[in-house]
Protein backbone atom coordinates (compact mmCIF):
# COMPACT_ATOMS: atom_id res chain seq x y z
CA UNK A 1 0.00 0.00 0.00
CA UNK A 2 1.48 3.29 -0.88
CA UNK A 3 2.24 5.80 2.05
CA UNK A 4 0.54 8.83 2.19
CA UNK A 5 3.58 10.70 0.94
CA UNK A 6 3.56 8.32 -2.05
CA UNK A 7 0.08 9.08 -2.67
CA UNK A 8 0.56 13.23 -2.14
CA UNK A 9 3.29 12.86 -4.67
CA UNK A 10 0.89 11.43 -7.12
CA UNK A 11 -1.63 13.86 -6.49
CA UNK A 12 0.53 16.64 -7.02
CA UNK A 13 2.04 15.14 -10.45
CA UNK A 14 -1.35 14.06 -11.53
CA UNK A 15 -2.37 18.13 -11.04
CA UNK A 16 1.07 19.41 -12.32
CA UNK A 17 -0.01 17.10 -15.44
CA UNK A 18 -3.91 18.69 -15.79
CA UNK A 19 -1.95 22.60 -15.25
CA UNK A 20 0.31 21.58 -18.42
CA UNK A 21 -2.41 20.40 -20.70
CA UNK A 22 -4.71 23.23 -19.63
CA UNK A 23 -2.30 25.63 -20.16
CA UNK A 24 -1.38 23.67 -23.91
CA UNK A 25 -5.30 23.37 -25.07
CA UNK A 26 -5.61 28.00 -24.07
CA UNK A 27 -2.09 28.51 -25.86
CA UNK A 28 -3.22 26.53 -29.01
CA UNK A 29 -6.79 27.54 -28.71
CA UNK A 30 -5.55 31.06 -28.93
CA UNK A 31 -3.47 30.21 -31.76
CA UNK A 32 -6.19 28.48 -33.85
CA UNK A 33 -8.56 31.49 -33.14
CA UNK A 34 -5.76 34.09 -33.87
CA UNK A 35 -5.51 32.55 -37.44
CA UNK A 36 -9.29 31.99 -37.93
CA UNK A 37 -9.46 35.99 -37.03
CA UNK A 38 -5.94 36.78 -39.37
CA UNK A 39 -7.79 35.35 -42.48
CA UNK A 40 -10.55 37.92 -41.34
CA UNK A 41 -8.39 40.73 -41.56
CA UNK A 42 -6.84 39.19 -45.06
CA UNK A 43 -3.45 38.33 -43.17
CA UNK A 44 -1.46 35.09 -45.05
CA UNK A 45 0.99 32.85 -44.63
CA UNK A 46 4.24 34.18 -42.10
CA UNK A 47 1.97 37.39 -41.06
CA UNK A 48 -1.29 35.16 -40.06
CA UNK A 49 1.46 33.26 -38.07
CA UNK A 50 2.72 36.24 -36.70
CA UNK A 51 -0.75 37.70 -35.97
CA UNK A 52 -2.05 34.63 -34.01
CA UNK A 53 1.08 34.56 -32.02
CA UNK A 54 0.46 38.22 -30.61
CA UNK A 55 -2.94 36.65 -29.53
CA UNK A 56 -1.53 34.09 -27.90
CA UNK A 57 0.27 36.29 -26.17
CA UNK A 58 -2.31 38.49 -25.36
CA UNK A 59 -4.42 35.61 -24.16
CA UNK A 60 -1.33 35.35 -21.10
CA UNK A 61 -2.99 38.74 -19.45
CA UNK A 62 -5.43 37.26 -17.52
CA UNK A 63 -7.30 34.45 -16.90
CA UNK A 64 -9.83 33.51 -19.66
CA UNK A 65 -10.30 34.78 -22.90
CA UNK A 66 -11.48 38.01 -22.13
CA UNK A 67 -8.00 39.43 -22.92
CA UNK A 68 -7.86 38.11 -26.33
CA UNK A 69 -11.55 38.76 -27.01
CA UNK A 70 -10.43 42.47 -26.48
CA UNK A 71 -7.41 42.09 -28.53
CA UNK A 72 -9.36 40.95 -31.42
CA UNK A 73 -12.21 43.41 -31.46
CA UNK A 74 -9.54 45.82 -31.35
CA UNK A 75 -7.70 44.82 -34.34
CA UNK A 76 -11.24 44.30 -35.97
CA UNK A 77 -12.12 48.05 -34.99
CA UNK A 78 -8.70 49.40 -36.28
CA UNK A 79 -9.13 47.57 -39.90
CA UNK A 80 -12.94 48.31 -39.83
CA UNK A 81 -14.10 44.78 -40.40
CA UNK A 82 -17.10 44.31 -38.29
CA UNK A 83 -17.64 40.44 -37.02
CA UNK A 84 -20.62 40.14 -34.12
CA UNK A 85 -19.11 39.02 -30.77
CA UNK A 86 -21.46 35.89 -31.47
CA UNK A 87 -19.85 35.21 -34.33
CA UNK A 88 -16.43 35.85 -32.40
CA UNK A 89 -17.20 34.03 -29.16
CA UNK A 90 -18.85 30.58 -31.78
CA UNK A 91 -15.38 30.57 -33.42
CA UNK A 92 -13.85 30.97 -29.91
CA UNK A 93 -15.78 27.91 -29.02
CA UNK A 94 -15.00 25.96 -32.41
CA UNK A 95 -10.56 26.90 -31.68
CA UNK A 96 -11.62 25.74 -27.94
CA UNK A 97 -12.90 22.16 -29.24
CA UNK A 98 -10.67 21.52 -31.95
CA UNK A 99 -7.23 22.68 -29.40
CA UNK A 100 -8.63 19.98 -27.06
CA UNK A 101 -8.86 17.24 -29.65
CA UNK A 102 -5.44 17.71 -31.28
CA UNK A 103 -3.56 17.83 -27.77
CA UNK A 104 -5.79 15.03 -26.85
CA UNK A 105 -4.40 13.45 -30.15
CA UNK A 106 -0.72 14.29 -28.99
CA UNK A 107 -0.64 12.91 -25.48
Amino acid sequence: MASFDDREKIFENKFAHEEKLDFAVEARCSKLFGLWVAEQIGLEGADANTYAMEVVEANLEEPGFEDIMRKVNGDLDEKKIEISDHILRTELDNALAEAKKQIEAES
